[in-house]
């Protein structure tokens, strides 16, 4: 309860103002950011979609700089980096001023997600990943209000979006200096014992603790070519991840298009947003308590498809669109965490986790990728690639999820017959490239 007090808390509120950050120009975009700016085609589609190239190609690269730098020295230098960088662009006066700052945005925010993951255990990491669900409601509820702030000082809204919003992360970086632990060896609030038994805790769970960990080599990344785990962790996550940016970048955008106000568009996506942390929550809760996670990701596979079939096949009737929305996005983001967690879990000794932690998390934001062209002007008000692709893509998860759990099944009974696994000869060999691997290792489904 200690550390999840001191850990919980401000790594929450720094992811949550980082999606933030990386999502409100999706309410800018509704309040004449592309009018202002002059944006033709898909130029706007281009610069959603520049932020994830820093994002992606510096996540394995910034899991390394925490063995060189102090946690709560990269992580708040993060923080209020990306946060200064979201104020800037909120003064942005061209096309090519919107690229740069989009992915100068995508490469301090590269940072955050491995090293929060860093310093988590599994059973922290559904509540945490889960902020994104409360970044959505809260960035609708704060654009919604700053939407009254057209013109004042002569600047429109969207830009008085990224100024205050980017002013509150700054804050939230220089908070974070303060707050964000480092590793158990360096902090003065745990007792001796208390300390040892963080250290012990590891070393069972994940291998050795962050400081004792030799680091990986290219030779070890050869893993995520020989183990078929390694790609359906990816691809399961990557599914969903399409269908939950398409929300988090266009959902506002959708909204108006059925002919609502910008401010009643972005007040509109919260309860959806509200709704997908609950649920997160529930399911994560639940998912635990059963020791079970194959069925909830195919449950909420399910439900997300529906609310996308009626969202393609339904026009001219809102209230039922709007409905829509509560049975498509709030599954994706529920199932999420439970994605990430479920491959996560089933990687033991600190090679493997290292490395799968990170290329899951590297090939499943190329979704957002995908996600940045789906939703284009030309394709208002139905959408209905947009909503294809997210149904192909939520089919993915579901059959990847299903390849996964009967690969993993018969690796145990694999085991439990005495054929299956590497027999290990020290426990050094097990934390280090064996791992789950390991004979004595059996996989949760």
């Amino acid at each position: 309860m200690k550390i999840d007090l001191r850990i919980l808390p401000i790594l929450s509120l720094a992811y949550l103002f980082a999606f933030l950050d990386r999502v409100n120009i999706g309410n800018a975009a509704v309040f004449g950011l592309s009018k202002e700016l002059k944006l033709k085609g898909t130029q706007y589609n281009f610069a959603l979609c520049i932020f994830f190239i820093p994002y992606i190609l510096f996540e394995i690269p910034s899991n390394a700089l925490l063995k060189r730098f102090k946690p709560h020295r990269c992580l708040s230098f993060c923080v209020f980096m990306f946060g200064l960088v979201n104020l800037l662009q909120g003064f942005v006066t061209n096309y090519l001023g919107l690229l740069a700052t989009r992915f100068f945005l995508g490469f301090f925010e590269t940072g955050l997600f491995p090293g929060s993951f860093y310093l988590q255990s599994q059973k922290r990491f559904s509540f945490f990943f889960i902020s994104t669900a409360l970044a959505g409601a809260f960035g609708g509820l704060l654009a919604s209000a700053i939407g009254k702030m057209d013109g004042y000082h002569g600047k429109l809204a969207w830009r008085w979006i990224f100024i205050l919003e980017g002013a509150l992360t700054c804050l939230v970086g220089i908070l974070s200096y303060f707050f964000i632990p480092d590793f158990p060896e360096d902090v003065t609030w745990l007792s001796n014992n208390e300390r040892e038994w963080v250290l012990t805790r590891l070393r069972k769970d994940v291998g050795k603790s962050g400081r004792e960990k030799p680091p990986v080599g290219f030779r070890d990344l050869k893993v995520v070519l020989t183990d078929y785990k390694f790609m359906l962790g990816a691809l399961m996550y990557f599914g969903f991840i399409v269908s939950a940016y398409s929300f988090a970048y266009f959902a506002p955008t959708i909204i108006k298009g059925w002919h609502y106000s910008s401010i009643q568009a972005s007040i509109r996506t919260v309860p959806v947003a509200l709704s997908g942390w609950v649920l997160a929550m529930i399911v994560a809760f639940a998912s635990d308590w059963l020791k079970h996670r194959y069925w909830f990701i195919i449950f909420c596979g399910l439900l997300t498809i529906a609310g996308f079939v009626v969202l393609m096949t339904t026009h001219h009737n809102r209230h039922a669109q709007y409905g829509a929305l509560f049975m498509s996005y709030p599954e994706a983001y529920a199932a999420m965490p439970v994605v990430v967690c479920y491959f996560q879990t089933n990687l033991a000794g600190h090679t493997r986790r290292s490395i799968g932690s990170a290329f899951q998390i590297s090939f499943g934001n190329l979704g957002g990728i995908i996600a940045t062209f789906l939703f284009l002007a030309e394709d208002a008000p139905y959408y209905v690639t947009g909503y294809s692709v997210c149904i192909a893509f939520t089919a993915l998860t579901m059959v990847a999820s299903t390849a996964y759990v009967l690969g993993i099944r018969w690796e145990n009974k694999e085991r439990d017959a005495g054929r299956g696994g590497v027999v290990v000869q020290s426990e050094e060999e097990e934390e280090g490239e064996i791992g789950d691997m390991s004979r004595s290792f059996r996989y949760i489904l």
